[in-house]
């Protein structure tokens, strides 16, 4: 049976797999193989593959003394890992079950198994699950060198997102001014500040705040890191002029933010505007947002237009880096 792999050239294969391993993304399941003068290197989660490599369905071996769920199912299991933790999406209770089971019996090093229970909801961003083994919801996630203690069902975070996440990290310059308005536990303030930014996150969700000061506690990095629980629209008159980047990643609302955000920046900023659109048009009604909410104040200027992931049928979740210069 195929599995998602990264094929490269064999000379690129060490400098890729550690790429991959520090993302999280090596599947220990199988074999790392090469064949036909390239090497294919298994990934838990293809989604979450950098763009510049390219990712291909090969048959590599099942790591020798390994049972995977597979191998236990007489169907071919789909989960998602994010630290110990397994995810599954089965909406048959018999057979989540028989899928926990058999997860619980390979050796994939995991001690929960979560089956998502609801979608997406609140203003929170949160979702009900089942927990079918383990004792609670909490995990420990670890993306490109930061790790990450959250709750699943307290807190809103996507392992998918590491890819992006990291492609805006690398911007980041020591002493910078970041502030993120929806800034959940970290996945971005906390790298920010690794990289020697001065941070500040706000986020509605007292608990997320919570995570956010002990991941930041966790990394090294609290002396960079101000927290605060409450509507970034009532949080901001204290930081007027004061960011060299803001982050809006809210994709279903964050034009509603956008006075705000122009009142958090200063005089030259870079804006990451996260957005649903369809794919007719999938940048402009968030390029116009932002016009409106910064002009003639600022020079705006557009430098990325970039795709995260499709989203739905022809829904498409897109990012905007933009310029603002007063």
């Amino acid at each position: 049976m195929g599995v998602p792999c990264v094929r490269v050239a064999r000379e690129d294969g060490e400098a890729t797999r550690g790429r991959l391993a520090e993302a999280g993304l090596v599947d220990d399941g199988h074999d790392i193989t090469v064949a036909d003068g390239s090497l294919y290197i298994p990934v838990t989660d293809p989604a979450a593959v950098p763009e510049e490599f390219v990712v291909v369905e090969f048959d590599a071996p099942v790591r020798e003394g390994q049972t995977m769920p597979a191998d236990l199912l007489s169907f071919d299991p789909s989960y998602e890992r994010i630290g110990e933790t397994v995810i599954v999406d089965e909406d048959d209770p018999d057979r989540a079950r028989e899928l926990a089971d058999a997860i619980l019996e390979s050796d994939l090093p995991v001690t929960t198994v979560l089956d998502r229970a609801s979608k997406i909801k609140g203003t929170e961003r949160v979702r009900d699950w089942d927990l079918l083994a383990g004792d609670d919801t909490e995990v420990l996630h670890r993306e490109y060198g930061s790790e990450f203690l959250l709750d699943l069902a307290e807190v809103y975070f996507s392992p998918r997102l590491a890819t992006e996440r990291h492609r805006v990290v690398e911007k980041v310059r020591p002493g910078e001014h970041a502030f993120d308005m929806f800034a959940g536990v970290g996945p971005f303030v906390i790298p920010f500040a690794r990289r020697g930014a001065v941070c500040v996150g706000t986020d509605i969700n007292e608990t997320a705040i919570d995570y956010l000061r002990e991941n930041a506690r966790r990394n090294g990095v609290a002396d960079r890191v101000t927290a605060i629980c409450g509507d970034v629209r009532e949080v901001a008159g204290d930081y007027e002029g004061w960011a060299d980047r803001v982050v809006m990643n809210l994709p279903h609302s964050a034009d509603e933010f956008l006075e705000t955000a122009v009142a958090l920046a200063g005089d030259d900023c870079w804006l990451h505007y996260y957005d649903i659109q369809h794919e007719d048009d999938p940048y402009g009604p968030g390029e116009r947002a932002i016009r409106a909410a910064a002009e003639p104040a600022y020079d705006v200027c557009v430098e990325t237009r970039h795709t995260v992931r499709s989203y739905a049928p022809h829904e498409h979740n897109v990012v905007l880096d933009v310029h603002l210069t007063r």
